[in-house]
């Protein structure tokens, strides 16, 4: 398991909790007394600045209200913006869990969370909204071929330039051309 909450720091939009889940598709299934609704073709959930598209999903309630989403498809995507910043967290994958109880969503199968330049590849990558702590794990290489890819966690970071270090940075000077005189001496 790696953690990646030190490396990359993520802030989840605080009032997306607080918005209502809504959900678009192409079709709809729902089984009341169980509190389950199944959603196929085309399926958009949204929960303020949350954005989760797959090819079918299936969404249950507990007793205390909150929901679940259980979401497949070629790809999966998922979408959250920063809180008090312009910059989104995207994720992808071929599978998704969303516990909204928790606030937290796990990617499965060719996981991939992107935020600015940032990425973080891996067969499972788990984001938690409100605590803003990321986790990955790689696949172990199957036993019947040890010299397959290992399947690691692949994390790239790009340099982060502080406004700060180049406001203090002292100006160089600019060259001063000296005109050449071009008259002739007496």
């Amino acid at each position: 398991m790696l953690s990646l909450f030190a490396a990359i720091s993520v802030h989840a939009e605080l009032a997306d909790r607080d918005k209502p889940i809504n959900i678009e598709s192409n079709k709809m299934t729902a089984d009341d007394n169980r509190k389950l609704t199944y959603f196929e073709g085309q399926v958009i959930l949204t929960q303020g600045t949350i954005r989760l598209t797959a090819d079918h999903m299936t969404v249950r309630e507990d007793n205390a209200g909150f929901k679940y989403a259980s979401a497949y498809g070629s790809p999966v995507t998922f979408r959250q913006k920063r809180e008090g910043l312009n910059e989104w967290v995207d994720g992808v994958a071929q599978h998704a869990e969303y516990d909204g109880k928790i606030e937290r969503i796990e990617l499965f199968e060719k996981a991939l969370v992107r935020r600015n330049k940032d990425e973080i590849r891996g067969n499972y990558l788990a984001y938690d909204m409100k605590t803003e702590f990321m986790q990955g794990h790689g696949t172990a290489a199957p036993a019947a071929a040890p010299n397959a890819s290992s399947g690691r966690v692949h994390v790239i970071l790009q340099p982060q330039h502080d406004k700060a270090d180049t406001a203090a940075a002292p100006e160089r000077p600019t060259p001063q051309v000296l005109k050449q005189d071009n008259r002739t001496s007496p």
